[in-house]
């Protein structure tokens, strides 16, 4: 058999899987007439079974699933579309939308709604998950939500939120995923949630006043990227292993008036990385938040920064903080965080170092100022060099910051 034949054969197999798969889904009882039979305001409970989509709902109505009713998008478009306000969907399978990034196919669309409930869903073998447009006040709560196997960057986003406003995204369950991407959306919240194996676990771009709160993020190549977006509250998250060579647990860019509030940042290349405030008075404050067991805990880039730093604990991060040029840091507010290699003491017992925390850089700013040398941190030239710059500096050191009331003891 020749190659041209071998290509015919595999070919024809593939067009016959995809008929197969037409004629499947072809063969369901579409649950489109049973929306369209229900009245306005009524509740809607399917036979459990599996249903044929793509289906919209265009009127108030609760769709109740109830954990037994499956809905195949047939691998075309959007699995379900809401167009109505206050409609509720709960206890559905979604699954097998299309796979259009232009047209943004998804799981559950919620569009131009107001009102409208997305609660004990799981979505699966989508691009996008759940995609909130132009709609309000919702609740999303819930819901498990698993991306289907792509490249990561070629993945949809497990919720999309596109100028959307004071919605409540609460509960649910993201795996293998891309992103949670909130574009031009404000005052929403953003709470309890679990996202792990995806790009960004939360990207918010232009979108003021948001409040991320309590959520897990882990294993993504960042963790929670707050880009061009103002008075951003993040506040008791836990953001682990997030190890790419180019991600942060919580990154800060073209921000300010962030509130960041006991979080825990874990095993990550960089906790936090954060530029300079936009405008003077738009100062991010970091607070009771702990930084162990990273590559560099803070890091912060431009020339000046002027942040507040207060009460933090940075404990086993081989880099406390990072600068990208001398005056980066030492213009923040240092005071009171609890740092695990001070080396002062606590002589009259009120909680606070008898001497000043400085932290300087000997050797560290051979791969602050070339990045491409920190493939060879820790190597045993390296530690040597870094040793005896510390031990006999060959130049002077620069200050990178002072705590003048560094935390005693230590927690």
């Amino acid at each position: 058999m020749n190659f041209g034949m071998v290509w015919q054969h595999a070919l024809c197999f593939w067009i016959m899987g995809i008929c197969a798969t037409s004629a499947q889904a072809a063969a369901l009882p579409p649950l489109q007439p049973l929306i369209d039979a229900a009245p306005a305001g009524a509740v809607l409970r399917p036979p459990a079974g599996r249903y044929a989509g793509p289906a919209v709902i265009d009127k108030t109505l609760t769709l109740d699933g109830a954990g037994r009713v499956t809905l195949d998008g047939g691998g075309r478009g959007t699995v379900l579309s809401v167009r109505a306000g206050n409609v509720s969907v709960r206890g559905m399978h979604l699954t097998h939308s299309g796979a259009t990034h232009d047209g943004v196919d998804a799981g559950l669309l919620i569009e131009e709604s107001n009102g409208a409930r997305v609660e004990g869903n799981v979505i699966d073998d989508v691009l996008f998950g759940i995609h909130l447009k132009q709609a309000s006040h919702a609740i999303v709560r819930g819901n498990t939500i698993r991306g289907r196997e792509a490249e990561l960057n070629l993945r949809g986003d497990g919720i999309r939120l596109w100028n959307s406003h004071f919605n409540r995204i609460e509960g649910n369950r993201l795996d293998g995923i891309r992103d949670l991407t909130v574009a031009n959306s404000a005052d929403n919240r953003f709470s309890g949630n679990r996202i792990s194996n995806g790009r960004y676990g939360m990207q918010l771009i232009f979108s003021p006043r948001n409040r991320i709160e309590g959520n897990l993020v882990s294993h993504t190549t960042t963790g929670i990227a707050v880009l061009y977006s103002d008075q951003v509250s993040l506040r008791g998250n836990r953001i682990e292993h997030v190890r790419d060579v180019a991600g942060a647990g919580m990154a800060f860019k073209g921000s300010g008036e962030a509130e960041v509030v006991g979080n825990t940042v874990l095993h990550c290349t960089v906790g936090v990385q954060a530029d300079a405030p936009p405008y003077p008075e738009a100062r991010h404050r970091f607070r009771d938040n702990r930084f162990a067991h990273n590559v560099t805990g803070m890091f912060f880039y431009g020339e000046k920064g002027g942040h507040i730093v207060q009460g933090n604990r940075f404990e086993k991060n081989l880099m406390q903080v990072g600068v990208s040029a001398p005056t980066s840091a030492r213009s923040n507010d240092w005071r009171g965080n609890d740092w695990d290699d001070y080396e002062g003491f606590d002589r009259n017992g009120d909680g606070i170092g008898d001497t000043p925390y400085a932290l300087h850089y000997y050797a560290d700013r051979i791969w602050m100022e070339t990045p491409q040398a920190r493939f060879f941190r820790n190597s045993p030239a390296l530690e040597l060099l870094d040793f005896l710059e510390r031990l006999a500096p060959f130049s002077e050191p620069e200050l990178i910051l002072k705590d003048p009331q560094p935390r005693w003891p230590r927690k």
